[in-house]
């Protein structure tokens, strides 16, 4: 079969993959259908931070779906409460209101704050404003994108949403200055994923968390592909102790065997929902809820999170002693980290097809960036691995 030519021709064209086609996974390392192995190094963009077909979360998920997997939620299920409980305990949140994609999960925090923002806090009807950064990404919908400042996100989808201002990211100051009486949000990723691995100078989370506080707005911390382990705490807010007033989970949140995704708040935010105004008819599905459960508790038992922030320190290490000029620098939290080239000077996807070639499976961003982002289950073997490659490659 020529895989290539029918997603050519019957598949709208709005990716461009690398040319691997995959058929089977297990923990850091999947293969082709010519049966070559490769390692990777990209976890579905973070949803397989528990490695592929962790066998705990398969069970729940095929045992779950021989019980019953969707009831919507015009009636309660045996398995949403439990997830409600156990994800609050482990997150230190009051509520929970579930969904199925990242990008769901993020217009369900808008309309939540915006509601907020009109009840509680007293915004007059249809003012209210959400302040994001400059180069954040937060998903592909009309509103999403009608805060991005990326062209191609936006080109030819207008008009868009109003009610968002843009700031620097990791500018405290600009934030500060951008708050009116009409500001209800900062909604912020803690670390820049789309945009390369950009991570904001030590102390700008609790400078925004400051800065939220005395001016009584909400702060959003989209975690969908930071948390969960990713850069080496749970959450990425754990970094500087600081805690969001609604935070925005997802990808890894399935181990990456269903889409589930989560708003984490407090009562007096969430609580200005009314039964109607908002839902979906697989959010919190009993099957979503079993495989959620199963995949925050192979995260814990077997001690995913510690294992990213000490293999995510190894594997930072090593890429720090590649020799190309062309390399302008490497970064990293955890096992997400980012390697970019001097740009103009050479392209990044060329880097990642002959990484591919060599058996490591990565993606660019950008076009002079590198993502790294194995599974958090990756071993000192692994690591090395990957690096002899990369060295080999990059050089």
């Amino acid at each position: 079969m020529d895989y290539f030519e029918i997603e050519s021709k019957l598949g709208a064209n709005n990716y461009k993959p690398l040319d691997v086609v995959l058929n089977r996974g297990e923990g850091v390392w999947v293969w082709d259908v010519d049966g070559n192995r490769y390692m990777d190094c990209l976890s579905a963009y973070s949803a397989v931070n528990q490695g592929h077909c962790h066998p705990e979360i398969v069970k729940a998920l095929t045992e779950q779906a021989g019980k019953l997997s969707l009831t919507s939620r015009a009636f309660r299920n045996d398995q949403l409460s439990f997830f409600y409980k156990e994800l609050c305990d482990l997150t230190n949140s009051h509520k929970v209101l579930p969904m199925n994609s990242g990008a769901e999960a993020v217009e369900t925090a808008i309309k939540v704050v915006r509601k907020w923002g009109y009840k509680t806090k007293g915004i007059a009807e249809n003012k209210a404003e959400i302040i994001v950064c400059d180069n954040n990404f937060h998903g592909r919908t009309i509103t999403i994108v009608s805060f991005s400042s990326d062209q191609g996100a936006r080109d030819g989808f207008g008009p868009f949403t109003p009610g968002f201002k843009s700031i620097p990211f990791g500018d405290a100051k600009a934030l500060e200055n951008a708050i009116t009486e009409n500001t209800i949000a900062f909604m912020v990723e803690p670390i820049q994923g789309e945009a390369g691995v950009i991570i904001p100078r030590d102390g700008y989370l609790k400078d925004i968390r400051r800065i939220c506080d005395e001016n009584n707005v909400v702060l959003i911390l989209d975690e969908i592909q930071t948390g969960l382990g990713r850069t080496g705490k749970l959450l990425a807010e754990e970094h500087e102790g600081i805690e969001a007033d609604m935070t925005l989970i997802g990808k890894a949140l399935s181990g990456g065997l269903y889409p589930v995704s989560a708003v984490l708040s407090n009562t007096e935010i969430m609580d200005v929902l009314n039964p109607g105004e908002h839902g979906s008819t697989f959010g919190g599905n009993p099957l979503a809820c079993a495989v959620a459960r199963a995949a925050l508790g192979v995260l814990v038992r077997e001690k995913m999170v510690e294992n990213s922030a000490e293999m995510g320190e190894y594997f930072l290490n090593g890429l720090k002693t590649l020799k190309n000029p062309l390399v302008k620098e490497v970064r990293g939290r955890g096992l997400m980290i980012g390697l970019e080239f001097i740009p103009e000077k050479t392209n990044a996807r060329t880097y990642c097809e002959s990484l591919k070639d060599n058996g490591l499976l990565c993606k660019e961003t950008h076009k002079n960036i590198i993502r790294f982002a194995p599974p958090l289950v990756a071993t000192k073997e692994d690591i090395d691995y990957a690096l002899d490659i990369i060295q080999g490659v990059i050089g």
